[in-house]
């Protein structure tokens, strides 16, 4: 009996954002792998990654849309962190070994923990995990770790603009925590517990915001497989969605040609800085340009986008 091969349908051009609310277990490379084949998009990539403990908001970029995914991973993010006291692993988080147990000193309160957040609050520095994916001599951090070999790392400046206590229950306390790029949460935990006496680790994060993108506005990984295949695409926002926050600039279909093939246009002098830019007659999206003294010059165009209205 002769077995009939399947053949898989060819990738096809997907341009834009979906924003996803990761699950716990899944790394965010298996989150991206997953999207893409629900989608059948020939190019994909996210904007910064989310341990597999993790769970929250992780944007995902597919075809153009991938060469503006530099506009998230430099974006202030947002985290809600489960701390629990009196124990410390190598990880930082619920999925490292134990390296250290403490009890718990009588002092501990809903007020002794108010009283330490202030001092992690502002521009500080933070000693990056040695398990990160942070590089040493063309080497990640968790290398050396796993070969038992002990590396200096040097402190980073990092800003916390927010640290609140949402809820405390005698042994483990729940923060949410604004913060810059380059920030560990799994850091701050093992910091904030060292400051109370005991020593910490996360046992659950979060994300549930980068830049404007809120994970209320995410989809899981279940809504999108039982969503009809053709029905997908709704939930991939267009192409010039990482950078609705820069101004807009239309121009002619003349001039629009001209920016497309590496030329230099005349514009406003008013107009100054980066802009992203739009074909006026249709509202397509060029991609980014640079404009000093009435002159705009391409900085990343797209080559293939859909129709998006600019504000």
């Amino acid at each position: 009996m002769k077995v009939q091969k399947q053949t898989r349908s060819p990738r096809r051009q997907v341009d834009g954002v979906l924003l996803l609310d990761k699950h716990a277990g899944l790394t965010s490379n298996a989150a991206l792998q997953t999207a893409r084949r629900l989608l059948n998009a020939a190019k994909a990539g996210h904007t910064g990654t989310l341990d597999p403990m993790a769970t929250g908001l992780l944007p995902l970029t597919f075809g153009e849309a991938t060469k503006f995914s530099q506009m998230l991973l430099d974006a202030d993010k947002e985290y809600e962190a489960t701390v629990q006291l009196g124990v410390e692993t190598d990880t930082g988080d619920a999925e490292g070994a134990v390296v250290a147990t403490t009890r718990l000193p009588a002092a501990i309160s809903r007020e002794a923990i108010l009283s330490v957040l202030p001092s992690f609050t502002g521009e500080i520095e933070q000693i990056p995990p040695i398990y990160s994916a942070l590089k040493r001599a063309g080497k990640p951090l968790y290398e050396y770790a796993r070969a038992g070999i002990e590396v200096e790392i040097e402190p980073r400046r990092i800003t916390i603009h927010a640290l609140e206590l949402l809820d405390w229950n005698g042994s483990a306390f729940r923060i949410r925590v604004a913060c810059s790029k380059g920030t560990y949460i799994r850091t701050l935990g093992m910091d904030l517990g060292r400051a109370l006496g005991c020593g910490a680790h996360l046992s659950a994060l979060r994300r549930t915001r980068i830049g404007p993108f809120n994970v209320t506005d995410a989809v899981s990984v279940a809504v999108l497989e039982a969503t009809e295949p053709a029905q997908r695409d709704r939930f991939v926002a267009s192409a010039d969605t990482l950078v609705r926050h820069l101004a807009a600039v239309e121009l002619g279909e003349s001039d629009a040609g001209a920016l497309m093939q590496g030329r230099v246009i005349r514009v406003d002098p008013a107009i100054c800085g980066l802009v992203r830019v739009y074909e006026a007659a249709n509202s397509r999206f060029l991609g980014l340009a640079q404009c000093m003294d009435g002159r705009l010059a391409a900085k990343r165009l797209v080559a293939t986008t859909g129709s998006v209205q600019p504000e």
